[in-house]
């Protein structure tokens, strides 16, 4: 009977820890909807989002509209894995439909979805971008 070996685990780094603390800064500022604080963890004057690249404004603009509709929006970190200059994370992302919404008068209804994102950094900063967002429950939960 072969033998069953645990998989190996890297012990986390100094850098590893360095990575985690500007991920959670960065997710602070992502929670409070600082978005012009975002900017200053993304490459400038663009970075790539799923393979596509867009100025940093164009990132932030992006959640805008989702704030607008789920004034309340969080991302609640469940996993976070560093391997070298990649940050790998999966959330569960909330809010409460208190805003127009693609097209939806408000609700008032709480909802939540999953979301897995890569990130890879250069020099510190996120320079690419890899995101999945379930937003199709999303919808759902409010219609």
């Amino acid at each position: 009977m072969a033998s069953q070996q645990a998989p190996s685990v890297l012990p986390e780094t100094a850098a590893d820890d360095e990575r985690r603390l500007l991920y959670q800064s960065y997710i602070d500022h992502c929670n409070a909807h600082d978005f012009k604080g975002m900017e200053k963890f993304y490459t400038t004057p663009a970075l790539n989002i799923n393979d596509e690249p867009w100025p940093t404004q164009k990132v932030t603009a992006q959640f805008e509209p989702l704030v607008g509709g789920f004034p309340d929006w969080k991302w609640e970190i469940r996993h976070l894995a560093i391997d070298g200059d990649y940050l790998s994370l999966h959330f569960r992302v909330s809010g409460t439909h208190l805003g127009v919404f693609q097209g939806i008068a408000p609700t008032g209804r709480k909802v939540a979805t999953t979301q897995f994102t890569l990130y890879h950094l250069v020099d510190g900063k996120f320079a690419d971008v890899w995101d999945m967002t379930d937003m199709e429950a999303v919808m759902k939960q409010i219609q």
